[in-house]
């Protein structure tokens, strides 16, 4: 009885947890932020002068959460002033601009960063990331679509969410899941529950997405060389369609590459003789 008391008790006791903000400048970090904590939308931009720091509470699984964010500038001269604020934190936010590509491919620079700074003492398995593809309002500026920036986190165990600062589209959905992520993984003994994501396809898939996505011609969608003979084609074909077929992968993406797969294979059918 006591001992299951004591417990009780315990689980009662606050958890206080860092939490980081990373993303090129002005895609919305502080805006985000600042939607979930003062439900309000800032529409003219101000430049985060190295680091700007809250404090915010919330309820979690019968637990009460401090939560201390350390929203961190995205200029690459601020560098010097956050690189001090990586070590001890339990969660990030990862954000890019969905209208920007750019931002979008910073994201593995960041990661890297991240990693550099945390040393060989860091490890990123034992934090929590969520991934938030930010300003979905602006749907017809959009370049980075849904299954590119889903597969970019899922394959690497991040959560992902579509938001918008402006309207506040998923934000409490993020900051919830968020959170709750970062609870298990602290009762888990700090080590992130390998159950958080379930990621439910291959790096192999995932990674032949993206080269597909990426690739110049019919003959680079397929990973053959221009030139090469039907039986070749039909080969290459065969191996992408075993890999990529909707009934087989769940990557996101993996319909349309799939697609893109049986158009390539007939466009160059039709030039082979």
């Amino acid at each position: 009885m006591e001992t299951n008391l004591q417990k009780r008790k315990e689980s009662r006791k606050a958890l206080r947890i860092k939490v980081i903000s990373m993303g090129n400048a002005e895609v919305g970090k502080s805006c985000i932020i600042k939607r979930y904590c003062e439900k309000r939308f800032v529409p003219k931009y101000q430049t985060t002068i190295g680091i700007d720091y809250g404090v915010t509470k919330v309820q979690m699984k019968e637990r009460e959460i401090k939560v201390n964010i350390f929203d961190m500038a995205g200029h690459p001269f601020f560098y010097e002033v956050r690189n001090e604020f990586y070590k001890d934190t339990q969660g990030v936010i990862l954000v890019y601009d969905v209208c920007l590509k750019e931002s979008f491919e910073s994201l593995d620079a960041w990661l890297a960063e991240m990693k550099q700074e945390l040393g060989l003492q860091g490890n990123i398995e034992n934090v929590v990331f969520v991934v938030c593809a930010n300003k979905i309002d602006c749907s017809k500026h959009r370049c980075v679509d849904e299954s590119e920036g889903r597969l970019w986190a899922e394959s690497r165990g991040f959560l992902y969410f579509e938001t918008s600062a402006q309207s506040g589209e998923g934000i409490n959905e993020m900051f919830q899941s968020f959170y709750s992520s970062i609870v298990d993984m602290c009762e888990n003994g700090g080590k992130r529950p390998m159950s958080s994501i379930n990621i439910g396809f291959t790096k192999e898939q995932a990674d032949t997405i993206r080269r597909i996505r990426s690739s110049k011609d019919s003959w680079d969608m397929l990973g053959v060389k221009p030139g090469a003979t039907r039986d070749e084609v039909n080969k290459a074909y065969r191996k992408l369609a075993v890999l990529l077929h909707p009934d087989k992968c769940v990557a996101p993406g993996s319909e349309d590459a799939f697609k893109a797969v049986v158009n390539a294979r007939t466009a160059l059918l039709k030039n082979i003789k």
